[in-house]
């Protein structure tokens, strides 16, 4: 499929009532189409995506139209949605330790390339702590900074692991032994149910 082809489809799966904050629908989207604007179309789609509930054709949809298109962090968020619908994700508001205080020292990319290890309560089989590892996107910023703080998705590798964590629920991030961050869930979408 070409991307206006991919667009149209993926627009197709968008309920009507669907809208933005800013009020934007699938007609407004369609005016886009209509004039070969698809990059603003894709972005738009995006947007309605986060919105609503779109299945997983949509996100598969819209991420092969943004690989066409070379649009690489728009191509990562679509797969990443992808892979939330698959897989479950948790929303949490974490907080990085400033760089005084822990072995970071440069910012964290929002883009879902890191894969911190998560104090989540579970314990080895000697009563030991163990961890569990999700990838990390830090949402509407491209960076976090040491002792910032953001929204963040995470998408658990082993989703199993995390079937037991729940809104409120206090977790810990490490990238070696030492936290390095702190995160409170905010939400958590089961595997096909991911917002």
């Amino acid at each position: 499929m070409d991307v206006a082809e991919l667009l149209e489809a993926a627009s197709l799966l968008v309920p009507e009532e669907t809208a933005t904050e800013n009020d934007i629908t699938v007609r407004d989207i369609w005016d886009y189409l209509v004039h070969d604007e698809w990059e603003i179309a894709l972005g738009l789609l995006e947007e309605l995506g986060d919105a609503g509930s779109p299945p997983l054709a949509f996100w598969e949809k819209l991420a092969e139209a943004a690989d066409q298109f070379r649009l690489e962090r728009s191509a990562a968020w679509c797969h990443w949605r992808c892979s939330e619908i698959r897989n479950g994700a948790i929303r949490a508001e974490l907080t990085l330790r400033p760089a005084a205080e822990a072995r970071r020292t440069t910012p964290i990319s929002g883009a879902g390339v890191l894969r911190p290890m998560w104090d989540i309560g579970h314990l080895s089989p000697t009563g030991e702590r163990a961890v569990s590892i999700a990838m990390l996107w830090v949402e509407n910023m491209p960076t976090l900074e040491p002792g910032g703080r953001a929204t963040v998705r995470l998408l658990p590798l082993t989703p199993s692991h995390w079937t037991h964590v729940q809104p409120g629920q206090h977790i810990t991030m490490h990238e070696d032994s030492t936290v390095a961050g702190t995160a409170v869930v905010l939400e958590v979408y089961s595997p096909a149910t991911a917002c």
